[in-house]
């Protein structure tokens, strides 16, 4: 958990410095230290969703591709 917790003040921290080197605002750094997390936390959970789709079908698409005529 440790690990996870400095990652967080890790990707925290870079965001709103690449915001704030970016626009000179605070206000907007620590917006998309915010933000920026959070999308990357819900297109993470799509991204796993479609490995999970992949992992259930890899052996009809290892077949397909197996098959297929060049």
């Amino acid at each position: 958990m440790a690990k996870t917790a400095t990652f967080a003040a890790v990707h925290f921290t870079v965001a709103f410095s690449v915001g704030y080197a970016l626009t000179g605002s605070a206000v907007i750094g620590g917006t998309l230290a915010l933000v920026e997390p959070a999308v990357n936390t819900v297109a993470f959970y799509f991204h796993e969703l479609g490995w999970k789709k992949f992992a259930e079908h890899k052996a009809v698409i290892t077949e397909a591709m197996a098959q297929r005529v060049i």
